[in-house]
């Protein structure tokens, strides 16, 4: 099982959201960002490096907020790691997604997610994390 680790960046009552590009896997889909922990990597770790390839940003890596995992029908299977993050050093770049934006939480059934992390979105809007 692949173990992923993602960010809940939090700005103003709204959390940075990420569009994939046309070309990657699962095309336009929103995310959060993040990616793989790789061999030998803690999760802290491996999101701190994600969100410095993915943004240019230095994050402090806050609480584990949630866990889930998640089964794709092509086979693929993921536990995906959410952390909050409320401070960062440096600007935002984007540097390898379609888009970038800050959501408010309660909007965030508007976008089209990936379907791993439908069940964190929902339970975003409705309040019951963060």
């Amino acid at each position: 099982m692949k173990q992923v680790v993602a960010a809940l960046i939090l700005r103003d009552n709204k959390v940075l959201i990420c569009q994939r590009t046309r070309h990657q896997p699962m095309p336009l889909k929103w995310e959060f960002p993040g990616g793989k922990i790789e061999t030998g990597e803690q999760p802290h770790d491996a999101l701190r490096r994600e969100l410095d390839e993915e943004l240019g940003i230095t994050a402090s890596i806050g609480d584990e907020v949630a866990r889930l995992k998640h089964h794709y029908r092509n086979g693929g299977a993921l536990e995906l790691r959410f952390f909050v993050v409320r401070e960062y050093q440096g600007e935002i770049d984007n540097r390898i997604f379609r888009e970038v934006r800050w959501a408010a939480l309660a909007e965030l059934p508007q976008f089209d997610f990936l379907e791993a992390d439908l069940k964190l979105v929902k339970d975003l809007a409705a309040g019951k994390i963060i």
